[in-house]
Order: structure tokens, then C-alpha cells, then sequence
């Protein structure tokens, strides 16, 4: 029937990255064009139960998992988060995704000393919006270009392996934005810090929405996030209906359609926006 958009299908070819919503709603902070919509109150207490954890792991021991990604609203809030990190480096490599306001120094040594407990490594994403530490924080928050730096300095020292995840909420040329990104990490001397450029989520729309490639590489054609609600396909569809697979990871969909905003951006992309693959 003319005039009628079929949204392209995307199906899990294997299960090789696992995200981990520690919270939906629970951050110390207020970014101002976070994708999360947070509720007025900053102390909701949502947090995934840690056996729940434990099960998905048991249910998906089979799989061969590259990467476990701690993710939220800010994952280091959760109040087991030191015990949760430590029953995923017993499986595989764990990525945290983080605000950066809970790295410091002091911090970053006793982190050390949790992945040396463990064969796999701990590696970190931090969000950047921009080079310049002004219009950043104007995308972020007060304070969030510096704080990051801070993190990275404190982290590196330790030999971690650190992501800078830049989204492009300006729009700029992506060959500038990583020159001056590379500037930054020389000229503090980060050794271990590497650069992800990602588009702007709310740049894109569901009308630009074009054909799924077939050897397209997508955060759903390899991954699945656990949440307390459920399993989702995404970290941007959490809690999304359109972006629900099943209730567990003993049962889940391997499919899902993309028909959503951010699913355009992530084909925009043409690479997995969240997943990583350095390992």
C-alpha cells in the first residue's frame, strides 16, 4: 500500500554486550539535555536488585560476552554498586558509564585494586558535548567539563582505560572535533584516553529513518540492556514499550523494530553508539 513506512527490523545475531540499568532515575545531577526525563525530585530510589543480576548472568551463561556496561541515570549511585562490579568482572570486562562526579583520586586507587581482584578490565565513558569547556557545560551542566577532566587525570594515573563520548549536539565537523580532542588528551598527558564521536540523538527523526543496512552493526544487533522492568534493546529505549524484548534473559525477543527517534540516530551513526569495541 503506497504511502505506508514499514520500520526496518534489526535481529540479535549474538549476545556479545550486556547493559545493566543500575537506575533509571536516580543521578546527582541535572544535565541539561539528558535524554532521561527526571522526575522533580532527585532521590528516587529505583535501583535493580543485585539477585536479578545474578540470574541474568546464570540465564545468559552461554553467551559469549565481551562487555557488561554499567549504565543509569548515574550508575555509581546505586547502593551495592562496589558488589555488582565485582560479580560482573567475575564474567567479562565491565564499562561504566559515568558522570564523573564520584572519581577522585582516592577513589580511582580503590577501583584499581577491584580490577586487579579480577582477569577482565574496568574501562570508563564520559560524556563530552563539546571541546570548548563553556558550551559544554552548557549541554551538561556547571562544572561538568572540568570535573571530567579531574576524572580522567585521577584515572589515568591508575593505567585505566578511559572513552571520551562525544556527542555531537553541535553538529560539528567531525574531523575538528577530534583534532581538538587530541589536543586536550596531549596537553594533559592522558595515555590511556580515546575519543567516540556519536551524533546527536535529538538531531535526527524518525522521517529520516532509511533502510537498515544488512552487515549494519548496531548496539541491537549485539546487546541487551537488563533493567528492573525488564530487558529493552537499547539504553535509549529503556522502559520504552516500542523497545521491550521480554521480561528476562532466559526469554527475550531476538528482534526489534526500529521505529523510533533514536533509532534513527543510531543508523545515522552507522555504528554502535553505546557498545565498544577495543577490547
Amino acid at each position: 500500500m503506497s504511502g505506508i513506512t514499514v520500520a526496518p527490523v534489526c535481529k540479535l545475531t549474538e549476545l556479545n554486550h550486556l547493559f545493566i540499568e543500575l537506575t533509571a532515575k536516580n543521578c546527582n545531577q541535572r544535565c541539561k539535555k539528558c535524554y532521561i526525563d527526571f522526575p522533580l525530585t532527585k532521590n528516587v530510589k529505583d535501583f535493580i536488585q543485585v539477585d536479578k543480576i545474578k540470574q541474568a548472568l546464570i540465564d545468559i551463561k552461554e553467551s559469549d560476552l565481551k562487555c557488561i556496561y554499567l549504565t543509569g541515570a548515574e550508575p555509581m549511585t546505586h547502593p551495592d554498586f562496589n558488589a555488582i562490579l565485582r560479580l560482573c568482572l567475575k564474567r567479562t570486562n565491565v564499562c561504566i558509564f559515568t558522570n564523573a562526579t564520584f572519581i577522585n583520586e582516592k577513589k580511582a586507587r580503590f577501583l584499581k585494586k577491584v580490577e586487579d581482584e579480577s582477569e577482565y578490565q574496568i574501562i570508563f565513558k564520559l560524556s563530552f558535548a563539546s571541546y570548548d569547556e563553556s558550551r559544554n557545560d552548557d549541554v551538561r551542566f556547571r562544572g561538568a567539563y572540568r570535573q571530567n577532566m579531574y576524572a580522567l587525570k585521577c584515572l589515568d594515573k591508575y593505567d585505566f582505560t578511559t572513552i571520551m563520548c562525544v556527542n555531537n549536539y553541535y553538529g560539528e565537523d567531525e574531523r575538528i572535533i577530534q583534532a581538538e580532542f587530541q589536543r586536550i588528551i596531549s596537553d594533559a598527558d592522558l595515555k590511556n584516553t580515546m575519543v567516540q564521536i556519536t551524533k546527536w540523538a535529538e538531531n535526527n527523526s524518525f522521517d529520516d529513518l532509511t533502510q537498515i543496512e544488512d552487515n549494519g552493526i548496531y548496539d541491537c544487533s549485539n546487546g541487551r540492556l537488563l533493567t528492573q522492568n525488564g530487558v529493552f534493546s537499547c539504553p535509549f529505549l529503556t522502559n520504552d514499550y516500542r523497545g521491550r524484548t521480554g521480561s528476562d534473559l532466559k526469554d527475550f525477543s531476538p528482534t526489534v523494530r526500529l521505529e523510533t527517534d533514536f533509532c534513527s540516530a543510531c543508523l545515522a551513526n552507522k555504528e554502535p553508539m553505546f557498545s565498544i569495541n577495543i577490547l
